[in-house]
């Protein structure tokens, strides 16, 4: 019960870190996936989706239900989310340093 909690704070907080550290010590992606590709373009743009649809695998043997897909809706947000304030914060530093260089 405390791994599985431990698990879930760096899922949350931290998840390309989780990713690596089960797929190195665990056999949790044993199975998940049938194409090498697929954890390879979810560890690069959708490490929270990637989690929650590996745990659906090993947790709820797979079975979609409501909670599931309340679930993989919530990892998607996470994913857009995190990639869009990063993108936000880029383009409003340059945008606000132009605008200082351009009154000077």
């Amino acid at each position: 019960m405390i791994f599985a909690l431990l698990l879930l704070g760096l899922g949350l907080f931290i998840p390309r870190i989780t990713i690596l550290f089960l797929w190195l010590l665990t056999d949790w992606f044993v199975g998940v996936f049938n194409l090498w590709l697929w954890p390879v373009i979810g560890f690069i743009f959708a490490p929270y989706t990637t989690l929650w649809y590996s745990v659906v695998q090993n947790m709820f043997a797979g079975s979609w239900g409501p909670l599931q897909i309340i679930g993989l809706f919530l990892a998607l947000l996470l994913d857009i989310a995190s990639s869009g304030f990063s993108y936000r914060r880029y383009y409003y530093h340059n945008d606000h340093v132009d605008v200082v260089e351009e009154v000077m």
